[in-house]
């Protein structure tokens, strides 16, 4: 009885350390998108890296008890089930809007909370640890040097001839900034087509999504008769 006891609370003390590992390391993961103040912050990403570990834990030891000669258990299926569930949860922070999409980044830390939590779990701690490494690496690292790759949309205007006096520019500026864009004007002017009153006015549009995913957009407003997207022309490019 006494070998027993003895391995039972070597057991948990092991058990305790993988948990509180978790622990840190899904609050460093959870602290990135709390100060980014996102849907899901630090509470939510160690929870799940907690009950990712435990669930991996019960998974690997929790039935030994009825372990025999008749009884065989394969531990990866608490595992797999971790992955499935983790996915509807993911889901529930992405929001979709006309043609953004908005807490991708959010559920994809969801994502690795849960790896982490099942690395420790599963007693690898080195992957638990490198794992979060690499994350934090991307978010604060790689990431601010991909927006400043150079991007063909920032030397690109959209001239857009749209009716005069309808309010037809208020919806053009409400769904630019839907659709995760804000604008600067470069010029305008009104013109006579066909006996009508039409303003010719040229507008940069500054976003993460690709700007020609706003010439639908805009082409499908009432009121807005052409949108065309073009070169803009930079003080030090034109010519003497």
């Amino acid at each position: 009885m006494e070998p027993l006891v003895g391995l039972l609370t070597t057991s948990s003390a092991v058990e305790a350390q993988l948990l509180v590992a978790t622990f840190v390391l899904c609050s460093f993961i959870g602290v990135e998108r709390q100060f980014r103040q996102k849907a899901a912050g630090y509470r939510t990403h160690v929870l799940v890296g907690l009950g990712s570990c435990s669930f991996t834990l019960v998974s690997a030891y929790g039935f030994s008890a009825v372990l025999g000669s008749e009884v065989t258990l394969d531990p990866s299926r608490i595992a797999a089930q971790i992955v499935s569930g983790i996915g509807f949860l993911g889901a529930g922070v992405i929001f979709k809007g006309r043609n953004v999409v908005r807490g991708l980044t959010t559920a994809a830390t969801i994502w690795v909370a849960a790896a982490v939590g099942m690395a420790c779990g599963a007693g690898m701690l080195s992957l638990a640890i490198v794992l979060t490494a690499l994350h934090l690496v991307t978010l604060f690292l790689v990431a601010p040097l991909i927006r400043r790759l150079p991007d063909p949309d920032r030397k690109r205007l959209l001239r857009i001839t749209y009716s005069d006096g309808a309010g037809v520019l208020r919806d053009v500026l409400s769904t630019a900034t839907a659709t995760g864009f804000t604008s600067s004007f470069e010029s305008s002017r009104r013109i006579v087509e066909d006996s009508r009153r039409l303003v010719v006015m040229d507008i940069r549009f500054i976003g993460r999504p690709p700007m020609r995913a706003l010439i639908p957009e805009l082409i499908s407003l009432d009121g807005v008769e052409r949108v065309v997207l073009k070169e803009a022309v930079d003080d030090d490019d034109e010519s003497d």
